[in-house]
């Protein structure tokens, strides 16, 4: 067998090409791939470049591709370094480079983020440092022009392109020739800009190159939107967990602003990705004080010429809170800051003040417009890298403070995500200034309503003098102070002084006030509650009690009906129920005393108008109270009585036992509302209709007193009994009473004719007072009779009112007819009349037409002579 020669095996192998194809696929291929897989191997020739490898190399390249990615998944800027060192070997590029695109400002660019990466290249060389990034807008370079359109480009000579920049060419002193560049794109956002910079062989990219840039683009295009998508979950959880932990701490301090600020930015310290944060709080003041003006308009003073807020305040800062996190955490506050103070030097703080702009700032010791402070700023060897600030602004839209965050924590600038975390803080902490607010403004609100009771009491709170009129202890015990007379003594004297009970009829449901002055009837309401024993049994100071009944009748208006005359005869007849009608054996002696108490001021400061008309007014009662509007007020009123303690005749109950008198007033004084009195009333008819079958008296008392609910139904009722005793009183005094109470109704109609322009209703018109009789009967029948026919049955010693209530509807009824008779006899004499005047005009009407009809006959014989 001769010897083979290289020739010889050439033309075989041309002669047979099958055979050659098959014994490169079974011994060469998968060592050519791994050579040209290799960043450090043997540059393959142009004849053998990724083009021209079959499917099974194709295959183990993009494998050992995914291995890699995969082995540096954890940083995005790694494996993207790598499959650019493939991808600048696959392409025959010279270089490759990849730019981030993100925003900031709310304007959008591009960062180099890897520069000139070659298949030999290290990553250290590669990777750019935040302090060192190139950026462009998109409307500068191709780069910007690729991410803005978001379409691949390939350039063949740069020097032709319109969108050229060669910015970085004049700061490196490379030149570039030709490129292909394209787009990394998540939906509709641009994430990154990667770059093949001039052909080896070639003079430009071919359209083979674009499908390969494409193709295993796909690569860094995975990493990129899984590392964008982590990333978007990390913002997310941060901004929840900054709401939710900045929501918690803003309503825990609602007295001051500084505190809830600091309450809040503390607690979220660890979501804010910053080296430290300052915050600098603006004074609120709009208007300087009138004083404060003199010397600049004496000239004295220059007038302020420094920046101010949108709203026309002077940019001051009057406290800096400065938030340590790098190394050992710590607060400063700096009160009244000085304008070399390094937070404020810089002048940033105070430019978003008077703008309210958001501020994110790159490298910013190098910016030319702010002077930041290029070394350490403190003790610490603390420096500035970059910046974000933000203007805190309240509902209102005034900027009350400025946030500044210091440098990221993992070295990069701040982002537009970073933007919208610290917005939406900033957001939340200036609406949450409401809270604070409201707060200052109810504080406010509290201590005008402390000053207006402090002057009301003194207006109202019965004087030395006026004590010293019912107790006469300087007459009787020759003793100038009332502190120095023993309390004995005072009960003494008031007993001598004050009014036989049975004299006066106090114990009598017709009991009249018309002869008795306002200044007795308050010494009645004394001896009231001197019958029922409360001096003694609860330790009621006399003098207490003596200034807490003179106040209550100065507490009542000088209106026409519900003044201090109705006031007593509500508690003149409570006593009279508990006593005469012997509703007492259900109630204890607290009980009783806090009902009758509460009757004398059920309608204490009435108005002299009723529920509908405050709402019709829109009177700052109505606004206050929802329902049973002037009930609630004068439970208000009786309550802010009790509240002094020279007032107050429940002084010496235990905390339970003055919580059961609060309770008992509400109970009374909001069932006075005749708007109530219907849902109420079905209740106590069924504890009647049972009390009424049972055989014995201490049954009915133990089935009352055992349930605190059905004691409540019948004080409420027993109050409205009360309200309206008015009714059951002799005629000659209801019948004057009655003529005060429509007095009072028709000055309020005559308030909502001339006030509220609206016709009232006839029950307050005054041109329909002569319907007076009717209405009261109506009144008797539809409210009334209810009332005192079923506490007759309940307790037989009640009758009396009912029987003084239905003499008064007969007194009423002969008064209503009387008025029908008068209205039906008018009513026949005015259709008398106007028949009369109906023949009249049918005979003047014929007169008519027998004169225009000679007329006529005189015309026709003119007009034919």
């Amino acid at each position: 067998m001769g010897e083979i020669s290289q020739e010889t095996v050439e033309k075989y192998l041309e002669d047979h090409p099958q055979f050659a194809k098959a014994y490169f696929d079974r011994k060469l291929r998968g060592e050519a791939a791994g050579e040209i897989s290799e960043p450090g191997g043997a540059q393959a020739p142009a004849r053998a470049s990724f083009p021209g490898l079959t499917l099974m190399e194709e295959a183990a390249l993009c494998l050992e591709l995914l291995e890699a990615l995969r082995e540096e998944a954890g940083s995005v800027e790694l494996a993207a370094h790598k499959a650019l060192q493939r991808l600048a070997q696959l392409l025959r590029a010279d270089r490759c480079s990849m730019f981030l695109c993100r925003a900031r400002n709310g304007s959008p660019e591009v960062a180099s983020k890897l520069l000139d990466v070659t298949s030999t290249s290290k990553f250290e060389d590669n990777l750019v440092v935040p302090d060192r990034e190139v950026v462009f807008p998109l409307d500068v370079g191709i780069v910007g022009w690729v991410a803005h359109t978001k379409k691949t480009f390939n350039v063949p000579d740069v020097k032709k392109n319109s969108h050229f920049s060669d910015f970085m060419d004049r700061q490196t002193g490379y030149v570039t020739r030709n490129l292909l560049a394209t787009p990394i794109v998540t939906g509709k956002e641009v994430l990154a800009v990667v770059m093949a910079v001039n052909k080896v062989d070639a003079s430009e990219f071919s359209k083979r190159d674009e499908e390969v840039f494409s193709k295993y683009l796909s690569f860094v295009s995975v990493i990129l939107k899984l590392h964008h998508t982590n990333y978007l979950y990390s913002i997310e959880s941060r901004r929840s967990q900054i709401l939710m932990w900045s929501a918690n701490k803003v309503f825990e301090e609602l007295t001051d602003v500084e505190r809830q600020f600091h309450k809040a930015l503390y607690t979220v310290r660890t979501y804010l990705n910053c080296e430290r944060y300052s915050i600098g709080l603006l004074d609120m003041t709009k208007e300087k004080e009138f004083y404060d003006e003199w010397p600049v308009k004496l000239g004295e003073v220059e007038p302020y010429k420094g920046p101010k807020t949108p709203d026309g305040r002077e940019v001051m800062f009057y406290k800096i809170i400065d938030y340590i996190l790098h190394g050992k955490e710590e607060i400063r506050v700096i009160p009244t800051p000085p304008a070399d103070h390094w937070t404020l030097i810089s002048g940033l703080p105070t430019y978003v003040a008077e703008n309210g702009f958001i501020c994110n700032m790159l490298n910013a010791p190098a910016d030319e417009y702010f002077t930041f402070q290029k070394g350490p700023v403190d003790e610490t060897g603390w420096v500035i890298k970059n910046v974000l600030s933000l203007p805190i602004v309240n509902k209102k839209e005034d900027i009350v403070g400025v946030a500044t965050f210091y440098n990221r924590k993992d070295g990069k600038p701040f982002d537009e995500y970073d933007e919208h975390i610290t917005e939406t803080l900033t957001q939340f902490l200036g609406w949450s200034l409401l809270n604070t607010d409201t707060y200052e403004k109810m504080n406010k609100l509290v201590n005008r309503k402390d000053i207006a009771q402090e002057m009301l009491m003194n207006h109202t709170k019965a004087t030395p003098d006026e004590i010293k009129s019912i107790l006469k202890f300087k007459e009787k015990l020759n003793i100038d102070v009332i502190e120095d007379c023993e309390e004995n003594q005072l009960v003494t004297i008031l007993k001598e002084d004050l009014p036989d009970p049975q004299a006066v009829d106090l114990y009598e449901f017709r009991f009249s006030d018309f002869p008795i002055t306002e200044h007795e009837l308050i010494k009645c309401g004394l001896r009231l509650f001197l019958e029922i024993n409360v001096v003694e049994k609860f330790k009621v100071p006399v003098e207490v009690l003596t200034r807490w009944m003179y106040t209550v009748r100065k507490g009542y208006r000088a209106v026409t009906y519900h003044n201090w005359r109705h006031g007593f005869n509500v508690g003149q007849t409570m006593f009279t129920l508990l006593m005469t009608g012997r509703l007492k054996k259900y109630y204890t002696d607290l009980e009783a005393f806090a009902m009758l108490a509460a009757a004398f001021c059920h309608d204490i400061d009435h108005r002299g108008t009723n529920n509908l008309y405050q709402m019709k007014s829109t009177s700052p009662l109505a606004r206050l109270h929802g329902s049973s509007i002037l009930e609630r007020h004068h439970l208000e009123y009786s309550k802010t009585l009790l509240q002094d303690e020279s007032l107050n005749i429940f002084q010496n109950l235990n905390k339970r036992q003055f919580e059961t008198v609060i309770h008992l007033f509400e109970v009374a004084i909001i069932a006075t509302d005749l708007a109530l009195y219907f849902k109420k009333r079905t209740m106590f008819q069924k504890i009647v209709d049972a009390c009424e079958k049972m055989e014995t008296e201490e049954e009915a008392i133990k089935y009352v007193t055992i349930d605190p609910t059905k004691k409540e139904i019948i004080m409420a009722m027993m109050m409205t009994a009360c309200d309206l005793s008015a009714i059951t009183k002799p005629w000659e005094v209801q019948s004057q009473v009655a003529l005060l109470v429509a007095n009072e109704f028709w000055e309020q109609g005559d308030l909502e004719r001339t006030v509220l322009q609206q016709q009232p209703i006839p029950m307050m018109d005054r041109n329909k007072k002569d319907e007076l009789p009717k209405l009261q009967v109506g009144f008797i029948d539809f409210v009334c009779t209810f009332v005192y026919k079923e506490f007759s049955r309940f307790h037989k010693e009640i009758i009396p009112m009912l029987n003084g209530l239905q003499n008064n509807r007969v007194e009423w009824k002969s008064l209503a007819d009387e008025y029908d008779a008068k209205m039906k006899v008018n009513e026949e004499k005015k259709k008398q009349e106007e028949g009369n005047t109906t023949e009249k005009g049918k005979m003047e009407s014929v007169l008519t037409s027998c004169k225009v009809a000679e007329s006529q006959a005189e015309l026709n014989l003119t007009t034919r002579a």
